[in-house]
């Protein structure tokens, strides 16, 4: 499947995305480890979803070539981006799927927007507050650990820190220099919306759930180190038409790339083949 990488201009800033597959529009909004965030390129996952789908998956600012904000870092400001994204790209009705801080956004986009979006997927949201089941502490784990291991972030990221997959995204040392760039703009957008408190989430979103109506679904890492399942289990009890929440097991935050096959076919009910 071909994947297109382009640029658009959107108010004055540069909006890096990849786009595949044709069909009905999934936007995609993407998580520390994942695409943007430290892979260029589609991920088996992310190809996934382009099957029979037109995916659009944008660069949040800062993020792989993005330009980021000089001004505003609340979530607000994100929002208002994508609804300028959105419009540049003249989507009007598309399904919206995310990861992490991405799916933070998602949710709140479709309780401000749900006539505009078909369906929601949520893996490993942030976004939340649950009473005892804080969110892990990503900018601490991100310091290189007797500079230069990073086994805690992958302990956070992934169900093992030792695990082929978490050692190839973030190795000791020193790792590719074009990944270690996005690695940095990740960190730097993640700073400007989740590192001033409230850390990672907005106090009104729970109770704004309910007015995302639309068909979702709710998938978490059983192993989920950076955002508790708690968190996973009160989006599903609390958004509209929520499918229940989904489980998978040997997985941790990065779910959708240890187990891009199980995340998929619980999102396919959804999504559609």
């Amino acid at each position: 499947m071909d994947a297109n990488q382009k640029e658009i201009e959107v108010n004055g800033r540069k909006v890096v995305l990849i786009e595949a597959g044709s069909g009905a529009p999934l936007v995609y909004l993407h998580g520390f480890a994942d695409v943007h965030g430290v892979a260029g390129e589609l991920l088996p996952f992310h190809r996934g979803l382009a099957q029979g789908r037109r995916l659009i998956a944008p660069a949040h600012p800062a993020c792989n070539g993005s330009t980021e904000f000089r001004q505003g870092n609340k979530i607000e400001d994100f929002l208002f981006h994508y609804c300028e994204v959105f419009d540049a790209l003249g989507l009007d009705r598309f399904a919206l799927a995310g990861h992490c801080a991405g799916g933070w956004i998602a949710a709140e986009y479709a309780v401000r927007h749900p006539e505009r979006v078909t369906h929601l997927a949520l893996i490993g949201a942030c976004g939340l507050f649950v009473s005892g089941e804080h969110i892990g502490d990503i900018f601490m784990n991100a310091q290189a650990d007797r500079g230069t291991s990073f086994a805690p972030l992958r302990q956070m990221l992934f169900s093992s820190g030792s695990a082929p997959l978490a050692l190839r995204y973030y190795p000791d040392g020193r790792g590719e220099t074009d990944e270690e760039l996005r690695r940095y703009g990740m960190l730097r957008f993640g700073s400007a919306i989740g590192f001033k408190p409230p850390y990672f989430y907005s106090w009104p979103l729970v109770e704004r759930l309910y007015r995302a109506a639309m068909p979702s679904v709710v998938i978490w890492g059983a192993e989920d180190r950076m955002v508790p399942v708690a968190h996973g289990r009160t989006y599903a009890e609390r958004l509209g038409k929520a499918s229940g929440l989904k489980l998978i097991a040997g997985a941790g935050h990065a779910v959708h790339l240890e187990k891009p096959d199980e995340v998929l076919a619980n999102m396919k009910p959804l999504l559609g083949a």
